[in-house]
């Protein structure tokens, strides 16, 4: 194929064509004198046609090359050795009949000469030019010179010309020698090889590994273990804090997943509180971690699914927060204060025995999912071009999931977002009164906040009608104002740390003994956050309205919290508690402070963030930029001093160990003695097949269950036993080691045969099957 013509070309004769005599150099060699015509013809047309397609190691292009090379083979210029060297390719080898072919005359091999020479050689663009002018009459182009070549060969002119050298012509079907390498080959770069399928796999697991969520969720694990700890260090053996509630929540979880898995239709009408209805709605139910209650049985995988599920509660609560914080615009580091600050404020350690007050990790994460998916943040507004609808949908489950856990935290998020669509709503409105135009929102988008509303909604009104008929089952569960008031806390809750906490705890046990209920007042979200707070207030990235509207937030969330002590609660909490749907059943207002935490965090951020932006300009513009490291380190100080404010002091005692009694007792029973703290160990106990139990503890008492403690003080006695048969009740224990200074001490060894019931010791209890 030659360079630079069609593929049709024809050649042109080149019986009269003059040569030029090429330049040459001081102190090389003249030049020979041309051969005879026929041989000089051949050897032309040959040197063309090799140099049309020869591989040259210059800069110049191919074409000018080639050019060159056609406008002087008259007289082929020799390099500056001497020797010119033969620079062709395995297709010009065949294209000219697989010959070896020299000029006898000028010494030089005739399968083409470097179109591009040293100084004083013929230029290639000279030949170019010239070749273009017709300076050479033939006027033959690379295409030409090559046909001419092979005809040539055919015809015996380059035998004749090897013959007079004194060598021998290759046969056209004949091998020819290997092509000299490049002599710059062995300085080129290797090429890169391509990965097999197995490195590419490790690549993508690589860089998912580093990527920023994922470093946030291991980091967030990562911490809830060390800040819970020791949690996991028994964790089938001890509960943190205490271990009634958290005995109580254990029963829960386990109970959703067993009865989920056996008998959906029976899940509101548990085990305990025989013969009660609806008893699984007696308090929050934590149905969200029913997944987790399928997995094991029994009462130490329900007190180590217990301890697993409140550590997760805690990271998740660390990365929510973070997201949130991150979709608002705030850093890396300012999203990790608020994450922190969130989620190991002071106040929430006297929760540590709550499971369903630390589980609100749901309620960031959902928003930050939320935020998302309509393109808004904090920091830089409505971004229509970064909305994305399955963000919502995604917000919108999250949410769901998080009031599924209870109402005591969930009721007001379902609240705050009622407020937020219709804020939303109204903010678009008077956008489009005021330029004419609506904001682009997309038919998608809003497709997925009704269909995410309406999912929210209805899991909502599930999840609420069996508390609806408890209440009408029970109408003396209902919460009144007196209620409120008692667990209302003062003003000075808010700078008063809970005896959990390992920092301040100590310091401020006089504050405490202040309080009428300490464990519910106590709602110190940490002085750090405080400070940060309030820095954030005059330096952040966040706009100043935006600054003022989360400290009105603060003030009001603030407000709200102290129920009946801020001015009775005639303008806040009140109002809400008589209007509110579902709100009377909150008994303690303090919890809201988790909404005021949640603000002080994102105060915190937008300082934070403003403050590493700063350093990260001022050690750009040091060269050198030694102070750099020194700078971004000390950004990291204040996420330091809100970590250590978040330590804990918390006990975790060993949980009693399961009665043998219980492990083969028929239902229904009744475990004696029975009370509110006691009936919470029982219900642990019964996750052992989840027999019928009369006993149960929640956050009130069925008359029911007060009459039959009422009743069994005397057992065994006739009346007793008639009641507890006409209960349905077919099996009472009565656990030894609970019954010095109870009426039990005395008629526990007291004969049984009149009463027509047997009697059994089974371990350290009695049994006795009515």
């Amino acid at each position: 194929m030659t360079t630079g013509q069609p593929g049709n070309a024809r050649p042109t004769p080149t019986d009269d064509a003059p040569s030029r005599p090429a330049p040459t150099r001081a102190g090389d060699p003249p030049a020979p004198p041309a051969p005879a015509a026929a041989s000089t013809s051949a050897d032309t047309t040959v040197t063309a046609s090799s140099s049309a397609d020869a591989t040259v190691d210059t800069g110049a292009d191919s074409p000018s090359r080639a050019a060159a090379t056609t406008a002087g083979s008259a007289e082929t210029p020799t390099a500056t050795n001497g020797r010119p060297k033969l620079d062709v390719t395995k297709d010009d080898i065949a294209t000219a009949g697989d010959t070896k072919s020299a000029t006898k005359g000028d010494g030089t091999k005739g399968d083409g000469t470097k179109g591009n020479t040293k100084a004083g050689d013929t230029k290639a663009n000279d030949a170019k030019n010239a070749t273009k002018a017709g300076d050479t009459k033939d006027g033959t182009k690379a295409s030409g010179a090559k046909v001419a070549a092979k005809d040539a060969a055919q015809g015996g002119a380059v035998k004749d010309a090897d013959e007079a050298k004194g060598t021998k012509a290759d046969d056209a079907d004949g091998d020819t020698k290997p092509v000299e390498a490049d002599r710059w080959e062995a300085f080129a770069s290797a090429p890169e090889p391509r990965p097999s399928r197995l490195g590419r796999a490790a690549r993508a697991v690589g860089r998912l590994l580093v990527h920023e969520w994922t470093l946030a969720t291991l980091g967030a694990l990562a911490l809830a273990v060390l800040m819970t700890w020791p949690t996991l260090r028994y964790p089938r053996y001890t509960l943190p804090q205490d271990h009634w509630d958290p005995s109580l929540q254990a029963w829960q979880m386990a109970w959703s997943g067993h009865i989920l898995l056996a008998d959906p239709a029976r899940l509101w009408q548990s085990n305990t509180f025989f013969p009660e209805l609806w008893s699984f709605a007696f308090s929050d139910t934590l149905l969200g971690y029913a997944p987790a209650g399928m997995l094991g049985s029994g009462p130490e995988d329900a007190v180590l699914r217990y301890n697993i599920m409140f550590v997760l509660a805690h990271a998740l609560a660390t990365l929510g927060a973070y997201a949130l914080a991150r979709q608002l615009g705030a850093g890396r580091i300012g999203a990790a204060v608020a994450g922190v600050g969130y989620t190991y404020a002071p106040w929430l350690l006297a929760q540590a025995g709550h499971l369903h007050v630390l589980s609100n990790g749901g309620i960031p994460l959902a928003l930050a999912m939320l935020a998302r998916g309509h393109g808004w943040s904090l920091r830089h507004g409505y971004r229509p071009e970064r909305r994305h609808d399955a963000w919502v949908y995604a917000g919108w489950l999250v949410a769901a999931w998080q009031i599924s856990l209870g109402f005591g935290i969930g009721l007001p998020f379902a609240y705050f977002l009622a407020g937020g669509v219709l804020v939303v709503a109204v903010l678009f409105g008077v956008r489009r009164l005021r330029s004419g135009r609506a904001l682009p929102f997309g038919r998608r988008l809003l497709v997925a906040d009704l269909v995410g509303g309406v999912f929210f909604a209805g899991v909502g009104l599930l999840m609420a009608l069996p508390y609806f008929q408890v209440t009408e089952l029970h109408p003396y569960a209902e919460r009144t104002i007196r209620d409120i008031s008692i667990f209302s806390p003062p003003a000075s809750g808010f700078v008063t740390a809970p005896a959990e906490s390992r920092i301040w705890g100590g310091l401020h046990e006089g504050a405490r003994a202040a309080l009428p209920w300490h464990p519910e007042m106590t709602l110190l979200p940490g002085f750090v956050l405080y400070a940060l707070a309030i820095g954030g207030l005059f330096f952040s990235v966040w706009r100043l309205r935006h600054r003022l509207l989360l400290l009105v937030g603060v003030l009001v969330t603030m407000a709200f919290a102290m129920g009946t002590r801020f001015f009775d609660g005639t303008f806040t909490y009140v109002p809400l508690f008589e209007h509110a749907p579902g709100w009377n059943a909150l008994r303690t207002p303090g919890r809201l402070m988790l909404w005021t935490t949640l603000l002080l965090a994102l105060l915190a951020a937008g300082a934070i963030t403003a403050l590493t932006d700063r350093v990260r300009e001022l050690a750009a513009q040091r060269i050198p930029s030694w102070p750099g490291p020194w700078l971004r380190m000390a950004t990291l100080l204040p996420l330091l001093l809100v970590t250590l404010e978040g330590l804990n002091a918390t006990p975790h005692p060993v949980v009693p160990a399961q009665p043998a009694a219980m492990r083969s007792a028929e239902g229904p029973l009744l475990v004696l003695p029975s009370d509110q703290s006691t009936d919470q160990h029982v219900m642990l106990w019964s996750t052992s097949g989840f027999p019928d139990v009369v006993n149960g503890g929640s956050g009130f008492t069925p008359r029911q269950l007060d009459d039959v403690r009422r009743v069994s003080q005397s057992f065994p006695d006739q009346t007793s036993v008639d009641y507890l048969r006409t209960l349905g009740v077919r099996t009472v224990v009565l656990l030894r080691g609970q019954v010095p200074g109870t009426p039990w001490e005395i008629t526990i060894n007291a004969p049984v045969e009149s009463l027509g019931i047997t009697r059994q010791d089974v371990g350290d209890a009695v049994v006795y099957r009515l």
